[in-house]
């Protein structure tokens, strides 16, 4: 990155509301205590790491395509593209995933994520590796237990319904995780393309997810996906928190009922601008995280994938407020919500919600945060 974070945070073109962060401020979104609820670990690798496994592994990756894969330009090499890449090609041992586990925590922690929940999508991994679930799920939480000595953070793994492959494979990805139970793995989700792949073609994996007391999450109404896939994903799969779920809009009253029921949405700031699906000059002012507030849902901010989009949690929370224009109170608020979105334990959630406060108050005398000036 370079010296200037607010023209280069996600890549995102500058705000248009004249908001310019200085240093002190910037400061104040690194150490904010944090919950992280939505990143994709493949969608967190770092470039060097990256290199180094394509070197390790002499895997058909030029530099020029590595270089495209972590340049978030005009038009970006699609992220679903460089997952495949990993899955395929650069992730083939246990100790692997215990890497980018680690190396993700530890950059996390750098900017004060607390507490971070993550996907993996184990189809692909056991599909193209052939590797069993339970070797790299040890890999893993290995990573998680390391991180949390070294760096303090703790850590929930959700491994992820691969929405492109058959639901027979989700529901064997769901027996796989009840054959190998561990507390650290929370529940399950479902991501990647959701074109042509609605969430009522996996009721049978989260029913029996939600049987064995899993939470459960889903990727939904994003792509532009109809705000139906939200209310499946709510009312049908009976997800805990919502991932994205932009179009709710489209339904107010049912966003109105959604936020009566206080229902999390884990929301990205650099989402729709990578998706191409807003002009840049109407970016931040069209975005549907602003639509969302209005309506009253409880949201939350996410990387989704740091490395990839350039934007790390510090960043995230910066165009919070420089490019959509919440105040400090809601932001505040935010930071509420994901304590309240985590499966954290109760105790720990209690723990939070009696010190974040303060010491988020703190660093914002510290900041010299000026008076609130209306929420978005």
């Amino acid at each position: 990155m370079t010296t200037d974070p607010i023209q280069t945070i996600g890549n995102v073109p500058a705000s248009t509301l004249g908001r310019q962060t200085d240093a002190a401020q910037r400061r104040f979104f690194r150490a904010l205590p944090k919950v992280e609820l939505h990143c994709h670990l493949l969608g967190a690798v770092r470039r060097d790491t990256f290199t180094a496994l394509v070197r390790k592994r002499g895997a058909p990756i030029t530099d020029a395509e590595i270089a495209a894969f972590y340049a978030r330009g005009a038009k970006p090499v699609g992220v679903l593209r460089v997952l495949r890449a990993l899955e395929r090609h650069l992730l083939l041992e246990p100790d692997d995933f215990r890497r980018i586990t680690y190396e993700y925590l530890e950059d996390a922690a750098a900017e004060t994520v607390r507490h971070a929940e993550f996907f993996w999508n184990p189809t692909a991994t056991i599909r193209d590796t052939g590797l069993a679930y339970g070797e790299v799920q040890a890999g893993i939480l290995a990573g998680m237990r390391e991180a949390r000595s070294d760096f303090g953070v703790s850590a929930l793994l959700i491994p992820s319904i691969d929405r492109e492959a058959e639901a027979s494979s989700a529901l064997e990805m769901v027996e796989m995780m009840l054959a190998h139970r561990d507390p650290a793995v929370a529940g399950i989700g479902i991501d990647y393309r959701e074109n042509d792949r609605p969430p009522e073609l996996f009721l049978e994996a989260y029913a029996l997810a939600r049987r064995h007391g899993l939470k459960a999450t889903a990727h939904a109404g994003e792509f532009g996906m109809p705000w139906t896939n939200v209310e499946t994903a709510v009312e049908r799969l009976k997800v805990d928190r919502v991932d994205h779920g932009y179009t709710i809009v489209d339904n107010p009253d049912l966003a109105r009922r959604y936020a009566e029921r206080g229902i999390v949405f884990t929301v990205v700031p650099t989402n729709s601008y990578y998706l191409r699906t807003l002009e840049p000059e109407r970016w931040a002012a069209d975005h549907p995280i602003r639509a969302m507030s209005a309506l009253g849902l409880k949201l939350h901010p996410n990387t989704d994938d740091p490395t990839l989009h350039n934007v790390s949690p510090a960043g995230a929370w910066e165009l919070m407020y420089s490019h959509l224009g919440y105040d400090i109170d809601a932001l505040k608020a935010m930071m509420l919500n994901g304590i309240d979105g985590s499966w954290a334990d109760e105790d720990q959630r209690a723990a939070w919600r009696a010190a974040w406060p303060v010491e988020f108050d703190e660093l914002a005398v510290s900041a010299g945060w000026p008076p609130a000036d209306g929420a978005a």
